[in-house]
């Protein structure tokens, strides 16, 4: 049996691996927290700053192995796994490498290059794990700042090469900042943001209020309704189309196979435009016949929009 998958075989990716970042009190935390199900491991301490009404499950990890065990639990009960924040997850896996192996720190407590090298070893290992429990992962970071001249940049502060490393395997990057009173996340590129976007979400989208003016708390689903649930059905409406597209092809290669002649030919080229094309298979069909009538002596004459029993230089339906 061939491993070969065409378009519209392809399982449907159905969790998404995100990060969110910017500077500190914006409610990156929170908005991590409207995700479906969602189970926070709190790196940084922070839980406490979330509106009561908004918190959900937590593990408040005081070690590495905290974040190793919590992984082996029964975790059905959850649909995502925050991790707030990455950094502070990079610092204790750094402290357990080197508390199971001292000669990979140094004096002042840092990695060593083979420290770092068995860092990202594990960070591979931990994103991994979490995956093939079927789980989104949402990484918090607070933003750093990246002066060049004038120009000012934000970034993640995410442990330097192990961000480079998760990057690619993302999905999302948002980048969360203040717009007046309103808060505002970004997911596409910017000359003044890092950003990823291939769910083709708005390029700036506004988060809904989350506590009322007495502070209690309000509806927080906007990960879940915004942007996981149409991440997901983007995906799903690619399968559809790729199987449409693929049906047509079937059915356009069935009608060329049965070019033999001028009259054929022109029989196709009259028909072409009543077949439920998608996507680019009207260009495709149309060369593959094209290229069926010059492989019988066929040329297309355009002033009559037709093929003739002529050898000449082959021309385009």
């Amino acid at each position: 049996m061939t491993l070969i998958r065409k378009p519209y075989e392809l399982s449907v990716q159905t969790r998404i691996k995100a990060l969110i970042y910017g500077q500190a009190g914006m409610g990156k935390t929170t908005l991590a927290l409207s995700a479906p199900k969602p189970l926070l491991l709190d790196f940084d301490k922070g839980v406490h700053r979330v509106n009561y009404g908004h918190q959900m499950d937590t593990v408040q990890v005081e070690s590495w192995m905290d974040c190793e065990n919590v992984l082996n639990e029964d975790l059905s009960a959850f649909e995502t796994l925050i991790i707030d924040t990455g950094a502070k997850m990079l610092d204790f896996m750094s402290e357990d490498i080197i508390r199971r192996n001292p000669k990979m720190g140094k004096a002042n407590g840092a990695l060593t290059l083979q420290g770092f090298g068995e860092r990202k070893g594990m960070f591979r290992q931990f994103v991994k794990s979490v995956m093939t429990k079927n789980k989104h992962l949402i990484f918090i970071a607070h933003r750093d700042t990246q002066k060049n001249g004038d120009d000012i940049r934000y970034v993640p502060m995410f442990g330097g090469s192990s961000y480079d490393d998760l990057v690619t395997e993302l999905d999302l990057v948002g980048y969360l900042e203040a717009d007046g009173r309103k808060r505002k996340i970004t997911f596409d590129p910017t000359d003044r943001n890092d950003g990823k976007n291939t769910c083709n979400l708005p390029a700036t989208m506004e988060l809904p209020l989350v506590v009322d003016q007495s502070g209690a708390a309000l509806q927080n689903t906007f990960l879940q309704t915004s942007v996981i649930e149409p991440y997901i059905a983007n995906l799903q409406k690619r399968v559809e189309i790729a199987a449409k597209f693929n049906t047509v092809m079937e059915e356009l290669k069935v009608e060329i196979e049965l070019i033999t002649d001028d009259l054929s030919a022109n029989d196709f080229v009259s028909r072409i435009d009543k077949f439920e094309h998608v996507a680019n298979s009207r260009a495709i069909a149309a060369n593959l016949a094209n290229n069926k009538a010059i492989s019988l002596g066929l040329k297309f004459n355009r002033e009559l929009k037709g093929y003739e029993k002529v050898q000449l230089q082959n021309s385009l339906v």
